[in-house]
Parts: C-alpha cells; structure tokens; sequence
C-alpha cells in the first residue's frame, strides 16, 4: 500500500454546525469509602462551528459540562484538575482555533505549512477522548494529551510526514469559566511528529515540557511528557475497523515522580452496529484529598501527591446507530461496562484497598448518544495531518 497523503481537517466551504449530548446513567461499585454509587447526568454537551474560506479555518467548541455536570462523571481511575474517580467537566469555550492550512499555495510544491492560534489542543499525544469509540475517558487523559490551553502552532508536511511544535500556557484551568494565564503563554512547548507509511497506518510521537501545571501562580513543579502511538483506521461508508496502540509517559518535580500508561482500543462496525473495547494500565497520582473524597487539594505542590496507584481497565461497549431523519440528527443508544484493578506502587501511606473497601472495581453505563455532524471529526487536530483513510470517510464518535 502507498504512503498517505497529507489531508485537511474536515472543513467545507463556507460554516458548519455539529454537536451531540449524551445522558447517560452510571453505576460504579466501589467509589471512595467502599459504597456503590448511580448517578444520572448530561456528559459531553458540545455544540461545534467549523468555517473555512480558502485556506482559512476556524474550529470552535462550546461544552457545557459545567452546567450539566458541575460536579464532575463518575469514572474510577479518572483525575485531572482537581477531580479523582470523577471526569473534570470541561471548559465552556472548549476551543477557539484559527487556522491557515496551507499558507504557501503551490510555492512550496508538494509542501504544507499551515499555522494555528487560539485556545485548544497543542500538538501532543493522540486525539480526546470525546472522538473516540468508548464513552468513558481513559484513566490517561491527563499523561496522553494536552487540552484548553492558549496555543500557537506551526506544522511542515510533506507526503506524509507532519512535524508540529507548538508554544502554551502550562497552567489547566481551576473551574469552566476560566480562562488560560495569559501572562503564562509560551512558558511550556510541545513537538509531534505524525507519519502514515502506508494507507489507514499513522505513527505518531510527542514530547513536551509543561511549566507547573496545576499551580496556575506558576510555583508548582514542571512536567517533562513523552507519548507513542500507532493508530490503524479503516473507515468506509457502511464499516469501520479501527485500532490505538499508545504508550505515555510523564515525570514530575525532575523525576521525582513518574508516571506511565500503555492503552489498546479497538472498534468494528458493521451498517449501524458497533462494538469496541479498550484495555489501560496507567499510573496516576494519589493526592491529599479534600472532605469531598473526589476532590484533591488545589493548587497542587509536589508534598500533596501522597503516593503512585496503577489502574487496569477494561472496557467493552456496544451501540445501535439510528438515524432519525431530521436534520441530520443520530440517536445511538450504547451500553458499555468496565472492570478492574488497582494497587499502590511506591509503597507509601496510601492503601486504596483501605480506602475504597476492595481493590476490584466496575461501572455500568447506560447512555443515548445524540449527534449531528461529528463523523470524521478528530478532536484536537488543526491544519494538515496525514490522512490514513478515504478522504472524509465516517469515522469517530
């Protein structure tokens, strides 16, 4: 098979709106104190623009997970931004990206140079979560990806190689309404490299340096992050077959701490069926918490992480795709279950089978889907990248 071509984000002429919102009822077994917890919430409530005009883009996400979900979703293993066993709700202006996709014309042959700016993803690690298969974000979210900062990009591609640097703020956002450190942009940088050697194939690796991440003042330690991947996708009009390999890796304080995680998911869909899975093993911080056990102390500084846990994760879900003819809208109810283990690693004063009653764990999803406009959308990806299927064929949540 022949090496990919570089291919534009999605984007035809003129503006595009697209979005979904799942409610979804969650049952987890044990959260925080050993008892089993359901709760009923909205989660990933988007609503998306994509304009473009010749080589001009604009991608914009609004979320409104602080008003459905304030107080994070349930999901054991899941932390970042001062949430744990529960998915942060995300910013209100998720991202605001402005694009030149290929500034240089036929000047530079078979070349792209495309420039980004704004605030969203920088160039790290592999797509979010919310466009891919499983409902559930990965226990990674935070070591695989770098997400709602104020970020300009660079990328060079040719054929179908793409090499992307990128400038940022380090610090994440403390609540929905926040908006990135603008007296902090361009303390943290971060470069990928994506290559697709034949058709449906893409490789992809990262490194960035992230100035005191959770320590929006700037005093808290800074992280050093590598990532790995290997995506195959094979999307066409009625089927999909789709498989991630990824591996990610982050030190904190000059070492002190490190954290790793190796993640396999897979999807296959035939007409409006789809199944899929995902099995995580991934390190995370245990902080000092809060009198709510889902939440950490904040801002963080090295002396609240009170000790390193390793969660295993597997997940399988199933989903029935059902067009429902008006506007374009898709309703796909899913079911989707979880199970797993988790234990200390450093040997420290946290004992997680003290803490949450046993060290197994499950969650039970039951969710409804509803969508319009999100096939092929790859969440995180600005200007050119290398395209491993056929041209905007369906793919994604």
């Amino acid at each position: 098979m022949a090496a990919a071509p570089l291919a534009a984000q999605h984007a035809p002429p003129g503006a595009t709106f697209a979005g979904q919102l799942v409610p979804a009822l969650t049952r987890v077994d044990p959260i925080p104190g050993g008892d089993a917890l359901a709760e009923l919430r909205v989660v990933q409530p988007v609503l998306m623009l994509r304009a473009a005009r010749g080589p001009w883009r604009l991608q914009a996400t609004l979320d409104g997970e602080g008003w459905s979900m304030p107080g994070g979703e349930l999901g054991p293993g899941v932390w970042g931004e001062g949430f744990v066993d529960r998915r942060h709700p995300h910013t209100y202006v998720h991202e605001v990206m402005f694009t030149g996709a290929d500034l240089l014309g036929t000047h530079d042959g078979a070349a792209h140079v495309s420039l980004s700016a704004g605030k969203g993803f920088a160039p790290f690690g592999t797509d979010d979560p919310m466009s891919r298969p499983p409902l559930r974000y990965p226990v990674n979210h935070h070591l695989a990806q770098i997400l709602e900062r104020a970020v300009a990009i660079a990328g060079v591609g040719t054929g179908p190689v793409l090499l992307e640097g990128a400038v940022f703020n380090g610090d994440e956002p403390e609540h929905p309404s926040q908006w990135p450190s603008w007296s902090r942009f361009g303390d943290s940088w971060s470069a990928r490299l994506t290559v697709a050697p034949v058709s449906h194939l893409e490789l992809q690796a990262s490194v960035a340096a992230v100035h005191s991440p959770e320590h929006r003042p700037g005093a808290g330690p800074d992280q050093d992050k590598w990532s790995a991947s290997a995506r195959w996708d094979r999307p066409q009009p009625d089927r999909r077959t789709y498989l991630l390999l990824e591996w990610a890796h982050t030190v904190e304080a000059d070492g002190f701490f490190a954290f790793t995680s190796v993640l396999a998911e897979a999807e296959v869909r035939r007409g409006r069926h789809r199944a899929y899975g995902r099995v995580e093993r991934t390190e995370r911080p245990e902080e000092e918490r809060l009198t709510d056990p889902f939440r950490s102390l904040r801002p963080h500084l090295d002396d609240a992480i009170v000790g390193i846990t390793r969660w295993t994760v597997v997940t399988a879900g199933y989903g029935l795709r059902l067009p429902l003819g008006t506007l374009g809208l898709v309703a796909e109810p899913l079911g989707e279950v979880s199970a797993g283990t988790l234990v200390e690693t450093t040997g420290s004063i946290f004992d997680p089978a003290a803490f949450y009653g046993r060290d197994t764990f499950w969650a039970l999803t039951i969710a409804v889907r509803l969508s319009r406009g999100l096939e092929g959308h790859r969440m995180g990806r600005y200007g050119v990248f290398p395209r491993t299927g056929p041209a905007d064929a369906g793919h994604g949540p």
